[in-house]
Parts: structure tokens; C-alpha cells; sequence
């Protein structure tokens, strides 16, 4: 009988050194950001191949009633591309389900076994769909989705299709898991703060109504962040390992 996946993965707060590669999976453009930004700058500035893919096209994300949807979409990608350059990612990955309409499927399973297929992350970046009251249902059908994939990406019978030319089985070394309510590993940022908020910046169209006193925010929560865990500044995830 084959062990269960969630049987292996176990919880660690041993430190880590820089991953070869990290992929981030955010159900929305800016989600990476505002999760895991210093993080990635950090490891993007030692040397790790960063990407970042989204999952929907972001084009619910705005307060302006004037805005038209294919607008809307086109900002959200710019927006995207340029906030990956600030933490030195790959160009991102827009898969381009619709924002606010995100279901958990066999298909979306699939799309993101495949990426992982491709990119071959030794860590993987993404929502905690367990998150104790997560009202947003694209945050929990991505996050969902992205562990299932994980799963998937390493088995050779599951979704065989996908094993076309130099395609192969992978296997995730790690999660880390974002925006949870039970953080038990935290992330160095201090190196990375300015990086991180300059990403955010690029969001306008989410941040523009804040940016007076975004850097403020980011400061102060990452600074509460870095108490737990002796740094000045840092990030905290839900690490596991497999």
C-alpha cells in the first residue's frame, strides 16, 4: 500500500539555504508580493531562479467603475511583470482564469502539475487553503489546487500525457505556505525590504489608494514578523517538507 503523500510531509524550523529554483502560485497578481516578497528578492539576489505564476487574470481587482475589463487586465499583467523584475524573478507566468470565478478542478490540477513539470522548483510558494476564516474563494481553490499538483507532479501514472519529450515526474522538496494562520518557519528579509516594497509599488491598481503609507504597513509587519524569530525584519510561512 502506498504511503500517503500528507503522511510524509513533515513540519521543520531548521534554517534552509537558498533553493536552485522557487515557484510561486498566487491565485491573483500581487498575492506573491504581499506574501512572500522579501523572500523572493532574497533568494533571487543569492542566486535562485525565481517565477512567478498567477493564476487568474486580476480583472476584478479595482475600485474604478470606469475601468473596462480587457483595461483592467492589461494594467494587471504590466503591473506583474514589472513588480517581478524588482524582486528579480523570470517573467511571470499569467494563466488567465477569470479573477473572482477560480474553481477547484481536475483541469486547473492538471495546468499547475504541468508548470511544475516544467519549471522544476526545489520550493514551491503558495496560499494556505486551510487559513481559519480565508473568505476568498480563489485563495483557497489555488492553494488547493497548487498542493494536489505537487502531489501529482512526482507520480508517473498521474496525468501521463504530460510526459512528452524532456517532461518528467518532479518532486517538491518544500512548501511554504503564505498568509497562514499557524506560521512556524520565518524568512531573513532584512537584505531585501526596499525590493519588496518597491514590488509592491508596481501594483498600482491595488495599491494606489495606500501608497502614502504602504512602506509604513510593510515595516511594521514585518518587523511584529521578525520578533518571532530574531531578525529585524522577516517573513512567516507554514514550511513543509517532503
Amino acid at each position: 500500500m502506498q504511503q500517503g503523500f500528507y503522511a510524509e510531509a513533515q513540519t521543520t524550523k531548521e534554517p534552509r539555504g537558498v533553493p536552485n529554483r522557487a515557484l510561486t502560485i498566487g491565485a491573483h497578481p500581487d498575492d506573491a508580493e504581499f506574501g512572500a516578497g522579501g523572500t523572493l528578492a532574497a533568494w533571487a539576489s543569492a542566486g535562485c531562479e525565481v517565477t512567478m505564476l498567477v493564476v487568474t487574470d486580476g480583472s476584478k481587482g479595482s475600485w474604478d467603475s470606469a475601468a473596462t475589463r480587457d483595461q483592467l487586465i492589461r494594467q494587471r499583467v504590466s503591473e506583474q511583470q514589472l513588480a517581478a523584475r524588482h524582486l528579480g524573478a523570470n517573467e511571470p507566468i499569467m494563466l488567465g482564469h477569470v479573477d473572482g470565478e477560480l474553481e477547484y478542478s481536475m483541469a486547473l490540477r492538471s495546468e499547475l502539475c504541468l508548470w511544475i513539470r516544467r519549471i522544476r522548483p526545489d520550493v514551491v510558494l503558495t496560499h494556505d487553503p486551510w487559513q481559519r476564516y480565508q473568505l476568498h474563494p480563489d485563495h483557497r481553490a489555488a492553494g488547493q489546487a497548487a498542493l494536489d499538483a505537487i502531489y501529482a507532479a512526482r507520480e508517473w501514472y498521474i496525468f501521463p500525457e504530460q510526459l512528452v519529450g524532456d517532461v518528467e515526474p518532479w518532486r517538491v522538496k518544500e512548501v511554504y505556505l503564505f498568509w497562514t494562520g499557524e506560521p512556524d518557519y520565518w524568512e531573513d528579509i532584512t537584505c531585501c525590504m526596499e525590493a519588496r516594497i518597491s514590488a509592491l509599488t508596481r501594483h498600482a491598481s491595488q495599491v494606489g489608494l495606500r501608497m502614502d503609507n504602504l512602506a509604513e504597513r510593510v515595516y511594521e509587519r514585518s518587523r511584529e514578523a521578525g520578533e518571532k524569530a530574531g531578525f529585524e525584519y522577516a517573513e512567516g510561512f507554514k514550511r513543509v517538507q517532503f
